[in-house]
Parts: structure tokens; C-alpha cells; sequence
């Protein structure tokens, strides 16, 4: 069986793709990444070189070079990752987040539905999307996989577009489809724009810690490793035309989850207890900022038996872990235009 899956050089999508290749022998691995800042070769060292595996340049927004790859080696599953995915960068750049997040997705719809001409038996296209396009939650309550959609972000927005796209597709079509809504993600190679590994660099840097507003937006966190076991269980078990939310089972405050960062690197570091608390820095609130996110993940526990494997604390100890002693890797990825970025996003 030829497998796609795209972004596979992020975050994300290099935990499944090393999940993959390891677990199922007797799949063949594509994966297709455009790798922008955010794809890093480097995350998938350890299995680049295995039989089953096949690293493919390409962007996703090229419908030329889509339908070619799906004419050559006839993929009868995608798993669909890639994506633009940092607020931030959307509310700068929404273009971008469209052709990426929108187009590149109806591409990949195309080039599926025409490689198979109907014939969808043993086929998935498999789209993984955010929590985020539920909107935001006031103090209480809980997102489910009826929440209606209300983006509040250009990036929200477009992968609500997305996720529109792929349940179209199946009604008009019947594609076979399932979808995926998951929480804030975090864990080993992740990129530093997102809120944990921006401060593990910062803290190791000892340079301010920029803390949105007044710190009390919360979010559910969900463990990377976490998040591709129940990709795997998803693509293979799920039921066609469905939708899974994914969570951790948790809710922090930004404010309290940067404070017991600040801790335990603290004692990693070996520096004096509160040290790494006095760079919190409060900076201006960004533009539609959603107060609450909190997932209702039952449905995949109920009816796919996955849960999370580890709490937040542990997995925010491996997570430490893992930067402190990846520091080549860190600084490899922070540098050059990065720096631009980061300056002009925190300035």
C-alpha cells in the first residue's frame, strides 16, 4: 500500500511519518513536504534511509505536480498534514494560509478522487484540522464534534475552509474521508513560534518571555507522540464520513503553564528558584485572540479506545528534556530568518 503523507518534514507530521515507517513494513512512506521554515529534514534522520520511505519536494498548492505524483504511484491513502498553522503569521499573511491551507487541500482532493475514478474501495484521504475552527469558549463548556464552526482567525478560517472542502467532497463525490479536530500540540521538534518551545529558547537565552495580554487565555494541550498513535488508530480504524476531536484531557492558563515552564527549567538549569519568572514580559493582545479552547475528546476514547499516554507535566519534562539536549538542533532552526521574524513579531 502507497501511503502519502504531507507535511511530513513538520512538527506533526515527523512523528507520523517515523511512526509509520517503523510500525507498518509492508507500506511504502511518501512524504511530500514543500519544506518551508517549518519543515526540517533533520526531525526524520533516523529513518530517512529505511526501504519504506520516500521524501518527495513538492508543493501542495502545484495542482501540475500533484496530479503527476498521484498518476505515478497511485496513493490509496493520504493522510493530509501539511499546512500553514501559526496564527500570527496568518493575521500578516492570509494569502498565504489560503493557497496552502484552501487550494492546497482541494489539489489534493482532485488529485485523489480522479486517480481513482469511483473506485474507492480499501482508499482514505485522511485530513487532520484544529480545534480552532470551533471558535472560542466562555469560562465553561467543552467542544465537541457538533460544536458549529466560528474561525476568528485568517488561519482558523481557512482550515475551516479545508475541513468544508473534504466533507463536500464526500457527499458530492463520496470520497472516503475522516477528520480529525485536534488541541494545541507540543513535544519534541517543534518549531519555536509556538508557545513552548519559543520559551524553552528564550529561557535558555535568558531573554524576555512575551506573554499575550494578560496571560489567561486557556488551552488544551495534547502531547505530539499522543497525537500520531491516534492518527494511526484514526486512518485504520476510524469510520468513513466521521469526525474525531483530539485532546489531552487538560486545560491550562497561558500564565500558569509559562510559570511552571519557568520552574522546571529553573531546575534543569541549575539557576536559583524564580529566575526565569522575572523575563514573563505582558506585550500587546493580538487580533481576535480566542479566550478558551477546551476539546471534548470522548468520542475517539469511546469508540477508538485511544487515550492520552502521558499527563502534561510528564510530557512537558520530556519535552524540556528533549530541547536541552538538541541545542544544535535549536540553534540550527533559529537562525537567520527567523530572527527577522521574531523581531518584528515581538518587537
Amino acid at each position: 500500500m502507497n501511503i502519502l503523507i504531507t507535511g511530513g518534514a513538520g512538527f506533526i507530521g515527523s512523528h507520523v511519518i517515523r511512526l509509520f515507517v517503523k510500525t507498518y513494513p509492508n507500506y511504502h512512506i511518501f512524504n511530500l513536504d514543500a519544506l518551508t521554515y517549518a519543515g526540517n529534514l533533520e526531525n526524520l534522520k533516523d529513518i530517512e534511509n529505511e526501504s519504506n520511505y520516500t521524501f518527495i519536494k513538492a508543493d501542495i498548492a502545484d495542482e501540475e505536480i500533484v496530479d503527476s505524483l498521484f498518476n505515478k504511484y497511485k496513493f490509496e491513502g493520504v493522510i493530509h498534514l501539511a499546512a500553514e498553522s501559526h496564527v500570527d503569521r496568518s493575521i500578516i499573511d492570509p494569502l498565504a494560509f489560503v493557497k496552502t491551507n484552501v487550494l492546497g487541500t482541494i489539489n489534493l482532493l482532485n488529485a485523489f478522487k480522479k486517480c481513482w475514478r469511483g473506485d474507492f474501495i480499501n482508499k482514505r484521504f485522511y485530513h487532520i484540522s484544529t480545534d480552532e475552527v470551533y471558535g472560542a469558549l466562555g469560562e465553561s463548556g467543552l467542544f465537541t464534534e457538533q460544536t458549529p464552526y466560528s474561525p476568528n482567525s485568517p488561519y482558523s478560517a481557512s482550515k475551516a475552509g479545508s475541513d468544508h472542502f473534504v466533507r463536500a467532497y464526500g457527499e458530492t463525490y463520496n470520497l472516503p474521508y475522516v477528520i480529525t479536530n485536534c488541541s494545541n500540540n507540543y513535544g519534541q521538534n517543534q518549531f519555536p513560534e509556538k508557545l513552548i518551545p519559543l520559551f524553552i529558547n528564550n529561557i535558555i537565552q535568558n531573554i524576555p518571555l512575551p506573554v499575550y495580554g494578560d496571560g489567561n487565555y486557556t488551552r488544551d494541550w495534547l502531547y505530539v507522540k499522543d497525537h500520531a498513535i491516534a492518527i494511526d488508530l484514526v486512518f485504520h480504524k476510524g469510520i468513513n464520513g466521521e469526525t474525531y476531536n483530539i485532546g489531552g484531557f487538560n486545560e491550562w492558563k497561558n500564565i500558569d503553564l509559562v510559570k511552571l515552564l519557568c520552574k522546571k527549567m529553573d531546575d534543569k538549569l541549575g539557576r536559583p528558584k524564580g529566575s526565569s519568572e522575572l523575563l514573563i514580559t505582558y506585550i500587546k493582545d493580538r487580533p481576535g485572540h480566542d479566550l478558551r479552547y477546551a476539546i471534548d475528546a470522548s468520542k475517539i476514547k469511546n469508540e477508538l479506545g485511544w487515550i492520552p499516554s502521558v499527563t502534561f507535566e510528564q510530557g512537558l519534562e520530556k519535552t524540556i528534556s528533549w530541547y536541552l539536549s538538541n541545542e544544535v538542533w535549536l540553534n540550527n532552526v533559529t537562525s537567520g530568518q527567523y530572527q527577522t521574524y521574531y523581531k518584528k513579531q515581538y518587537k
